[in-house]
């Protein structure tokens, strides 16, 4: 189907997001809104009083958190999706949805038939139709006149008298205050009313603005704070450390710098665990925009390798970084973009050898260039490759805990070489006593 979106203003109320469904094969569809604001500080309850049928016709938003009530018929009409409506639209809906079940209700729980069935007849009452009518049309349309006259077998038409209407009030409270009902001519009129309220902690709750005692975690992530000095400005400063838990991978800790002198800002990953025994080498096939918001940690061990555009970062370079796939092309975009051979010196190199080789390195950055950007739009397919001797990089697993088909993991031992340039070789990790003995 086609889902179509409109932004539009509610006078003497705010911006709304109106969403319309309509499915062509079979013909169903749907409308919702949603607020384009944020939850407002109180709540809302209006109140609006029905004196006559012509008042059917008040225009009202319900939003996802509000409760429609008739008292005078005993109806509440819990909260669910968000409705741009009017009174009328909210009653035929209600006798709708409660009278699909009503033949089974009538066969399995005769009192509860009996009952719904009282509150239907009202409700047709109050919108002047029969039974089965409640999909046909609005008050004030010409098929409502059509559907009065009826037709006897002989030939002969009578048309049915209008049924009495009974006034009720009905009542719309909204804990985020992102609904409205609508006034006559202006908000003194005397048969509407609204009124302000300061939230309860359970409404809150709902809402998601605060969380139970009982449904907050027991031990809290603590935050470490050291004192530091601004690598570009020379202020002191403090750094914060913290150890979060990544699934299905290991704990990390995340450091954190913000000068507040100079606005430098920088943050850092390391691995919270031991070093592993073995190194760990991820490829992941790249097809679509998806694949890009994969959450990524490169440790600073770990290389980085793009075969379809020559790109290959050595290990340490951009340090760790817990981000996301396309996040980290961005950081290597903005570094090598500064890097082109027409900026600084270079631009004024002199004419000659230096100055043709320089025209056909910068081409080629261009080049390169120009491969990452479509790298980074996932505009073309290509390959990620890291290579972490420690196997302290991660790379999210949407299938998991089940294999991703579009990434290999292959575990290595590490050679001697990379040991060394690690410093494990010169670790000792057993015998302390018969090594301090060996020293004296």
């Amino acid at each position: 189907g086609i889902t179509r979106l409109l932004l539009t203003s509610i006078p003497y109320f705010k911006e709304i997001v109106v969403s319309s469904f309509l499915c062509t094969h079979c013909g169903h569809r749907d409308t919702e809104i949603q607020s384009a604001g944020e939850i407002q500080p109180k709540g809302v309850l209006y109140t609006v009083h029905i004196l006559n049928r012509d008042e059917l016709d008040r225009q009202l938003v319900k939003s996802n958190f509000a409760t429609v009530t008739i008292p005078d018929i005993q109806l509440t009409i819990p909260a669910g999706r968000g409705q741009l409506t009017t009174v009328e639209g909210i009653i035929r809906d209600t006798v709708r949805d409660l009278s699909i079940s009503q033949p089974l209700r009538k066969a399995m729980d005769p009192p509860t038939y009996e009952k719904i069935e009282e509150i239907l007849r009202k409700l047709r009452d109050i919108l002047n139709i029969e039974e089965g009518e409640e999909d046909e049309g609005g008050i004030g349309q010409d098929d409502d006149e059509q559907r009065k006259v009826t037709v006897h077998p002989d030939g002969t038409t009578s048309v049915r008298a209008d049924k009495p209407f009974v006034p009720f009030t009905i009542s719309l409270d909204d804990p985020s205050g992102n609904s409205f009902f609508q006034f006559k001519d202006s908000p003194s009129d005397p048969h509407w009313n609204m009124r302000a309220y300061n939230r309860t902690f359970d409404q809150n709750v709902t809402l998601g603005l605060v969380a139970r005692p009982d449904d907050m975690p027991s031990e809290q992530p603590e935050i470490y704070s050291f004192p530091s000095t601004c690598s570009s400005c020379g202020h002191e400063l403090e750094t914060l450390m913290q150890q979060v838990n990544i699934p299905y991978f290991q704990d990390i800790i995340i450091m954190a710098t913000n000068c507040y002198a100079c606005g430098y800002r920088d943050n850092e990953v390391k691995s919270g665990g031991a070093v592993a025994p073995k190194g760990k080498k991820i490829t992941l096939k790249v097809e679509d925009e998806e694949d890009l918001s994969r959450d990524l940690l490169k440790s600073d061990t770990a290389g980085l390798e793009i075969p379809e555009i020559d790109l290959v970062l050595q290990p340490g370079t951009l340090g760790g970084r817990f981000t996301t796939l396309e996040g980290l092309l961005n950081e290597i975009y903005n570094e090598l973009s500064t890097k082109v051979f027409r900026t600084g010196d270079s631009a004024t190199a002199g004419i000659g050898q230096i100055g043709m080789d320089q025209k056909k390195d910068e081409r080629g950055f261009e080049h390169f260039l120009t491969g990452l950007k479509e790298c980074m739009a996932a505009s073309r397919p290509f390959t990620l490759i890291i290579d972490d001797p420690v196997s302290n990089s991660y790379l999210q697993n949407l299938y998991a805990p089940d294999p991703d088909p579009n990434m290999e993991i292959v575990e290595y031992e590490r050679t001697h070489e990379q040991n060394e340039e690690l410093g494990f070789n010169d670790m000792v990790l057993e015998g302390y006593d018969a090594e301090a003995e060996g020293t004296k």
